[in-house]
Formats: C-alpha cells, sequence, structure tokens
C-alpha cells in the first residue's frame, strides 16, 4: 500500500545506538623580525592542515549547496518544541539555539521529544509518516516548518524529520542529514538535554547556510611565501657577510698608518729597480 500526502515526501533517517668590529644591532633586529615572520606563517600554515584534516574527520556531513535563508513572510512563527517525556527544563536554553537556527535558515524548528507513536513504542515507518504528516498540520498552518521527531525508548533512540513545501526549498536532504548528523555527535555528551539540542541546532544552522572553502590554496599559498622567505633570508645572510668582509677590509686600509704603506711602496719601488 502506498501513501501519498500534499507535501513532497520526505527521506527519514533510523539511528539506533546503545550504550663583529662594526655594529650590526640594526641587522640583528632585522634577521630577528623576518625569522619571527617565517614562523608565524609557518604556524598558519599548520594551522590551516590542522583544520582541513579536523573538517576530513568529521562524522557531521559537509554542506556543499549555496542555500538562500527563507523570507520571514513564509512562516508564522509557533511554539519551539513539545515534551511528552519531561526531559525539558531551562526553555530559554533550548530555545535559543532554536531560535539561532530560525534565524540562519528562515525556517522555524520545532523539537518533539517522545517515547510512542499514538501508544505504539516502535513504530514502522509507514506508521511514523502518517503521524507526523497530522502533527505538522496541527501544529503549523504555512509550509515553512521543519518537525524534527526524537523517539527514544528502552534506551535506543532514533530521529525523523518532515519539512513543509517552502522549508525545502533551505531543509534539503544534505541539510537534514547535517541536522540529525548534529543530534547524534552532542547526544552522548555531557551536556544538558536542553543544552545538546540546542547546541545540535545552533551548529546545523550555520553549518546548512555556510559552504566551507577548502584550506588547501590557502596552505599552499602560505607554502609558498614561506619558501621565499626563507630563501630570502638565506640570500640577505650571504649578502650581509659579503658586506661585512669589504667593511673590515675598509676598516683595515684606513686604520693602517701612512708610514707602514709607504715603507711598503719603497719596498715594491726597489724590487722593480732590481729587476
Amino acid at each position: 500500500m502506498s501513501y501519498h500526502y500534499h507535501r513532497p515526501h520526505y527521506r527519514h533517517t533510523r539511528r539506533v545506538y546503545y550504550g663583529g668590529p662594526l655594529s650590526n644591532h640594526g641587522s640583528t633586529f632585522t634577521s630577528v623580525l623576518i625569522m619571527c615572520t617565517v614562523f608565524i606563517l609557518a604556524m598558519s600554515l599548520l594551522v590551516a592542515i590542522f583544520q582541513s584534516v579536523s573538517q576530513a574527520s568529521s562524522k557531521v556531513t559537509a554542506s556543499t549547496i549555496e542555500r538562500v535563508a527563507l523570507p520571514k513572510t513564509e512562516t508564522v512563527e509557533t511554539a519551539y518544541y513539545t515534551d511528552d517525556l519531561d526531559w525539558i527544563g531551562n526553555v530559554t536554553t533550548l530555545q535559543k539555539g532554536m531560535k539561532n537556527f530560525y534565524t540562519a535558515t528562515g525556517v522555524q524548528p520545532h523539537l518533539y521529544i517522545t517515547d510512542n507513536i499514538d501508544g505504539i513504542y516502535n513504530p514502522t515507518a509507514e506508521e511514523l509518516e502518517t503521524w507526523m504528516n497530522a502533527t505538522y498540520n496541527r501544529l503549523f498552518t504555512d509550509e515553512g516548518h521543519l518537525l524534527l521527531l526524537f523517539l527514544e525508548y528502552n534506551d535506543e533512540y532514533s530521529t525523523w524529520y518532515m519539512a513543509g513545501r517552502q522549508a525545502k526549498t533551505v531543509i534539503d536532504q544534505e541539510a537534514a542529514d547535517i541536522l540529525l548528523d548534529c543530534v547524534d555527535r552532542y547526544y552522548f555528551s555531557d551536556m544538558s538535554d536542553e543544552e545538546m539540542f540546542s547546541k545540535a541546532f545552533d551548529d546545523a544552522g550555520e553549518r546548512i547556510m555556510t559552504v566551507p572553502r577548502s584550506p588547501w590554496p590557502r596552505v599552499f599559498i602560505l607554502a609558498g611565501v614561506v619558501a621565499i622567505l626563507i630563501i630570502a633570508v638565506q640570500f640577505w645572510k650571504k649578502k650581509k657577510a659579503q658586506d661585512n668582509l669589504e667593511a673590515e677590509q675598509t676598516e683595515r686600509i684606513l686604520n693602517t698608518p701612512l708610514e707602514s704603506l709607504s715603507a711598503d711602496d719603497d719596498s715594491l719601488s726597489k724590487k722593480y729597480d732590481d729587476m
């Protein structure tokens, strides 16, 4: 038997878990400055590489689509949650992250926490779809909402979602996966229930609306700058060594007594006369 609704069919995800002679003060300062610059650029390079590796290893789905927030005219603001299990004690903490999600995406979320669907603790996908469609129609009068069901029973939980027709222009499959991944990410943390859901919505909203740029172009640019600076430092050191040598020779000549130079000239003149 197939079911047809006025909204596009939604995709659900179910996750179940168990438990020298010349002064060189100026040159020394310049050398230190250059070396500090090289060090800073090298550290920036390492940070960029670390961020790239960290992002690649993240279990949260990456955002790859440029999205435009839904206009606020498409949504009539309603309650942000329904709690059948009495988990939520600090409403302000919960709604802070959910409102940030609403501001970022233009889609107002509603979190529904329960342990059964019409008395059924292990509902089928068809039963869940029927219930979520009816619940969406009961809670909202527009197509700009996102209904997130958090169903937990007997130490197992699953997450399901339904987005209205207009909301789906922002909350596509990838965006929904990001939200569900964020819930999974913080579920086993030390945060309270309110903090966990708030953090999940807050992070998801920001991630959904942001397509991260690859750090590798910046890595290559920084690597090139570091290489150029290292070459420049080596060239500068060699040039300073040559300049210092020439300065020492000039100073030695200037400090040589004229009598000594005269004696050398006489000796050289006598040598040529003998020849």
